[in-house]
């Protein structure tokens, strides 16, 4: 179960990096359905959740506007991966995966789940950010705060889902990983189709 959870808030974070992280932080502060290893406590300390409270309003804003959503996503190319590996290594609790000491996390075999979470988060962020352009083409721009909404909500959705039903998890995943790829498939200029 624990992997579940790991793979989709690691897919969540793809596509907005902040909401993940910060729903982590919220629930191990304030309630009893997360449990962070010991090391990763500083996920849910005030000033952590308020910079990513102020994280998440700056990439919901810059994501909103054509053509700065698209520089946006270039800075989120490091950003994405790095909190879905984040998500993927504190385990949500999971001591058989979870990385519980980070600061001795290359000096052991605890980075894979880093990679893994990060590889997860880059293919949805990939994903995403090669769509977006054709959307605003397409659209003449009008697209982009219909599509970037319908991400965050989609991220929020599959952080909240996540955590509370992770077994449907790999449903959505799945779901939204082909509909992302048949969308930019779509997307793509009948030239580029004919090349191909």
């Amino acid at each position: 179960m624990e992997l579940l959870t790991a793979a989709g808030l690691s897919s969540a974070a793809g596509l907005n990096a902040y909401i993940p992280l910060l729903i982590l932080g919220l629930l191990n502060r304030f309630t009893a359905w997360v449990a962070l290893p010991e090391g990763w406590g500083w996920l849910s300390n005030g000033w952590a959740l308020g910079i990513l409270a102020v994280l998440l309003v700056i990439e919901v804003v810059a994501d909103k506007i054509p053509v700065v959503d698209s520089f946006n996503d270039v800075l989120q190319t490091v950003v994405r991966p790095a909190s879905g590996g984040l998500v993927f290594a504190s385990g949500v609790g999971a001591q058989t995966i979870a990385v519980n000491n980070p600061d001795a996390t290359f000096g052991t075999s605890q980075w894979v789940p880093l990679v893994i979470g990060a590889g997860i988060a880059l293919i949805f962020h990939l994903l995403k950010s090669g769509a977006r352009p054709l959307l605003n083409l397409g659209s003449a721009g009008v697209a982009a705060p219909v599509v970037s909404t319908a991400e965050d909500g989609a991220s929020l959705g599959l952080s909240v889902l996540a955590i509370a039903l992770p077994v449907v998890v790999i449903i959505v995943v799945v779901g939204l990983g082909v509909l992302l790829l048949f969308g930019v498939a779509k997307l793509r200029p009948r030239r580029m189709r004919k090349a191909i």
